[in-house]
């Protein structure tokens, strides 16, 4: 039985999958972590192969910044380490995110927890964290 068959959320064509990845993109930008991992994670599991790896870093991303948000600094640091892994073979876009734009944005995000002295409590950017971008003229959402 296809994914499509066990569920039907997961029956969406390219256009919807892209509509998906930027209602999700818009979730990341707007702090709501969580709830942006829930909606790529629908992505994720349909797909297979390497398109998946493209969305679990996402998911990673978001969850390492929920962790952290959540003053889980360990767990954001493993997570921030694994969302690199996932996504550093799409540099520099896929999918019409600018990949090497978005792990940049988490890097500089991140630096200041990756810094820290074990123990040291670092707090979550006042001004939030990082968005995703994307590569195509005005495709930002």
């Amino acid at each position: 039985m296809s994914l499509d068959e066990e569920d039907p959320d997961l029956d969406f064509d390219a256009a919807g999958a892209r509509e998906r990845l930027v209602d999700a993109a818009r979730l990341f930008d707007a702090g709501e972590y969580h709830d942006a991992h829930e909606a790529w994670e629908v992505l994720w599991l349909a797909n297979e192969g390497a398109d998946a790896d493209f969305f679990k870093g996402l998911i990673q991303a978001a969850i390492c910044l929920h962790h952290w948000r959540d003053g889980d600094q360990d767990g954001a640091r493993m997570l921030y380490r694994g969302h690199r892994r996932y996504l550093a073979p799409f540099l520099p876009t896929h999918r019409g995110v600018d990949v090497a734009a978005f792990l940049e944005a988490m890097r500089a995000a991140l630096d200041p927890l990756l810094r820290a002295r074990p123990g040291e409590l670092v707090a979550f950017p006042a001004n939030g964290g990082p968005r995703v971008p994307f590569a195509e003229e005005g495709a930002n959402p």
